[in-house]
């Protein structure tokens, strides 16, 4: 029951948008947008290749390093707060035998 309800919504939602079962649409812009349920036509032909976005240096340089110093930001104040409560603090053992 559960799958037909889900088929029925994504039929209907590829169908606002335009595309069909493996088929393309050209939209506003001019591009096509395949939808890859399909790798052949009903005719037996090859679709052409999706297009390939390239991610440069610059584009994974602009998602890594922000979200990295982010990541420090939060472990640094989570650290300090587990030490001020005294929940993990390392022991100062002078074990000098």
């Amino acid at each position: 029951m559960a799958f037909v309800v889900c088929r029925s919504v994504a039929l209907l939602s590829l169908r606002a948008a335009g595309l069909k079962n493996g088929g393309s649409t050209r939209l506003k812009t001019g591009t096509n947008v395949f939808s890859r349920s399909a790798v052949t036509t009903a005719s037996g032909k090859m679709l052409p290749k999706p297009v390939k976005t390239s991610f440069g240096l610059v584009r994974m340089t602009a998602v890594v390093l922000p979200f990295l110093y982010i990541g420090t930001l939060i472990s640094k104040s989570f650290a300090a707060l587990l030490e001020e409560h005294d929940i993990f603090v390392p022991e100062d053992d002078d074990d000098d035998d």
